[in-house]
């Protein structure tokens, strides 16, 4: 018997997705990296990405690719590293990104201590202002020293765009990215394995063609798992139904709309306000605030209107729909990108693998 509130997570379609990406991107020159964090690296998420013909895992925590260690796979971490974690990083990680030299001298004591090479990508800032030197004269340096320190490879140059800052991937911030590969290439006399523009975010200027040629790498993740890109929008050749949530129904009750004298504030140190529609019949479900944010869920049932919820409670008016709804029935919700990054994190949603 399934537990609730409940997550399904359909791999098939995370399968066909990747397959379908992996195709898109090969035909332009791009090999394509699994971003597993939205699914928190569950196992059977990572697997289903290989399956589809990405042979690169990447998440942001190293507690994630512990999870991953015994696929077969490469491992990435995408977050710069933590110098605390610098052994796991080099034990866990094939490949990490990086911006900061104090971090590249611990992952180079820890590669020789476990006698490991230790890859790495070097992260530069093109506006986006979240990770890596602004200044290119900077990333240059960071270049130079890496390539003195034992255990260390230098097989990258990396940017990351549109996660903080909004600033879209283009190909005037590629072809700058590219400039400094190429300035990198020249003055340590290597040839860098990765050149990676963007996310998937960075789909839109690929199928237009307008991703300039050495740009090797997108780190692909929502349009993976959920088939969109840049803005939430929809990505051709993927589907877009891989995760929904099941929450069960533990009261049904007629109430007013309004609730009687409401003066304090709410669990959350808000001062509700409430619209009167009049007596209305009311569904409770047992899912809350500590399991998602009630704004990153929406009913399959049209005719379901979401009131509202406190931690572990969340508030539907069902009046107007045309299902008999009981106490024991389900009501399933479409997710956002938030909704299921919240629910795969949270103990409390039960993880259903379709």
């Amino acid at each position: 018997m399934s537990v609730y509130p409940c997550i399904n997570i359909r791999l098939d379609t995370i399968t066909k997705n990747t397959k379908n990406m992996v195709a898109t991107c090969t035909s332009h020159g791009i090999t394509p990296a699994g971003v597993t964090k939205l699914a928190c690296a569950y196992p059977q998420v990572g697997q289903a990405i290989i399956n589809g013909g990405i042979h690169l895992l990447a998440d942001s925590r190293i507690a994630n690719l512990k999870k991953l260690n015994h696929l077969n796979a490469q491992k990435m971490l995408l977050r710069l590293p933590a110098i605390s974690e610098a052994a796991d990083v080099v034990r866990y990680a094939d490949i990490s990104l990086n911006s900061e030299l104090a971090t590249l001298h611990a992952l180079s004591a820890e590669a020789v201590e476990q006698h490991r090479l230790h890859q790495v990508i070097l992260m530069h800032d093109l506006g986006d202002l979240r990770e890596g030197a602004f200044f290119e004269e900077e990333t240059l340096a960071l270049a130079r020293q890496a390539m003195t320190l034992p255990g260390i490879e230098l097989v990258g140059l990396g940017t990351n765009l549109a996660c903080y800052g909004g600033v879209e991937p283009s190909t005037e911030n590629q072809c700058c990215l590219l400039t400094i590969a190429d300035k990198i290439e020249a003055e340590n006399q290597i040839k860098l394995k990765y050149v990676t523009g963007a996310s998937s975010a960075g789909l839109n200027i690929m199928q237009s063609g307008e991703i300039p040629k050495g740009i090797n790498q997108l780190r692909l993740g929502a349009s993976l798992l959920m088939g969109i890109g840049l803005n939430d929008e929809p990505i051709p050749n993927t589907s877009q139904n891989t995760f929904d949530l099941s929450t069960e129904i533990i009261e049904i009750k007629v109430k007013p709309s309004v609730p009687s004298h409401s003066t304090a504030l709410d669990a959350f140190g808000n001062k509700p306000h409430f619209i009167d529609r009049g007596l209305r019949k009311r569904a409770i479900c047992a899912i809350g605030k500590q399991d998602v944010d009630i704004n990153q869920i929406t009913p399959l049932d049209n005719n379901i209107l979401v009131i509202g919820g406190s931690s572990d409670h969340l508030i539907l008016d069902i009046n107007d729909s045309d299902n008999n709804y009981q106490v024991g029935s389900l009501v399933t919700f479409n997710l956002s990108y938030g909704g299921v990054l919240q629910c795969m994190t949270s103990e409390y949603v039960n993880k259903h693998f379709i």
